[in-house]
């Protein structure tokens, strides 16, 4: 079995994804239990106690789910499709906010105003790879030196682009949405490892000071700690928070079992008649609290670290090992029924 720095991954012959890796312990843990860990880390100058952000998406980052991410120690971004958005600067106290989605066409008046709250901005669009967001970018942070979110990219060939336009993060992964169509619709993407570890190296040997966010393909809390080791500062989620009780939309009850909906940003619920559809709509199960998808993100990171001997999330991305698995060897790991 051969064992593969991060470097030797990333020049794999193939594109890969969480579910082809696992990451493998060397040393003998010093660490006595789970509670002597601490995986504080700090985003934008935010600090967070689980580095996990939300995806802007309409029926994942309403108000509520972000104020309860704030509580729970991680952020979310909310969305601009969100109704109550105007609310945010009605003199109302959001404190809890600490970031918005915007449209690439979003005027200065509503950026002024995000401005005045110090909020971070995400430019929400699919493709940061285009002259207009990184103008709008440019013009956002010469105005209103706000901490700005691009997004999306598939590789870190263009990063010092983003970074001279004055981009704060990037959110990384073209396609790897798990309501995303994408990729099918027009044969752009790469697996999410690969993408993560080509942007991180882009960023580390041209010595650019960008943030990573993971984003896309995450289905479980140890794909989330696969994100961080291979790099990535903070790790987007979308279907993990979906169908929990703080996401928008109602609860609904079908064949004796609790749904609520879930859909990807650019599917035909948020697009205008005419408009290119690269993205699907579903139902969810019913989650219950969100509380309980953070925490357990958080004891399965604690529990990583400790079998890695790690005693924080930077010490976890720079000692990290990884093999490569066979589709028997991912199989028998799954949970049988």
């Amino acid at each position: 079995m051969k064992i593969y720095t991060k470097e030797e991954l990333n020049n794999y012959h193939q594109s890969l994804t969480y579910d082809d890796i696992t990451l493998v312990p060397e040393e003998i843990s010093e660490v006595r239990s789970r509670a002597d860990i601490n995986i504080k880390t700090e985003f934008l100058g935010e600090v967070l106690t689980t580095p996990i952000i939300s995806s802007p998406m309409d029926t994942v980052s309403g108000l509520t789910m972000v104020s309860e991410l704030t509580n729970l120690g991680a952020i979310g971004i909310v969305n601009r499709f969100d109704s109550s958005l105007s609310s945010l600067f009605g003199g109302e106290n959001y404190s809890s906010v600490k970031a918005v989605s915007i449209s690439l066409t979003a005027d200065d008046k509503l950026i002024e105003k995000i401005a005045e709250r110090n909020f971070i901005v995400c430019i929400d669009t699919a493709n940061a790879n285009n002259k207009y967001v990184l103008q709008k970018c440019e013009d956002i942070k010469k105005k209103y030196n706000l901490r700005v979110i691009v997004g999306n990219i598939a590789n870190g060939i263009t990063l010092k682009q983003l970074v001279d336009s004055g981009a704060s993060a990037v959110r990384v992964g073209i396609g790897g949405g798990s309501v995303c169509t994408t990729s099918i619709q027009t044969g752009i993407g790469i697996g999410q490892v690969s993408s993560v570890l080509d942007t991180y190296f882009a960023r580390e040997n041209g010595k650019m000071n960008i943030s990573i966010i993971a984003d896309g393909g995450v289905k479980s809390p140890g794909d989330v700690i696969k994100a961080l080791a291979l790099g990535a500062d903070i790790v987007m989620l979308g279907r993990m928070l979906a169908g929990t009780k703080e996401t928008p939309g109602e609860v609904i009850k079908y064949n004796d079992q609790l749904w609520k909906k879930y859909r990807g940003s650019a599917s035909f619920g948020v697009k205008m008649k005419g408009e290119f559809i690269e993205g699907e709509e579903t139902m969810i199960p019913y989650k219950g609290p969100v509380k309980n998808i953070v925490n357990g993100i958080s004891d399965g990171l604690k529990s990583a670290m400790s079998y890695m001997n790690c005693s924080s999330v930077d010490e976890l991305s720079s000692k990290a090992k990884f093999t490569i698995l066979s589709n028997s060897s991912y199989l028998e790991r799954l949970p049988k029924k």
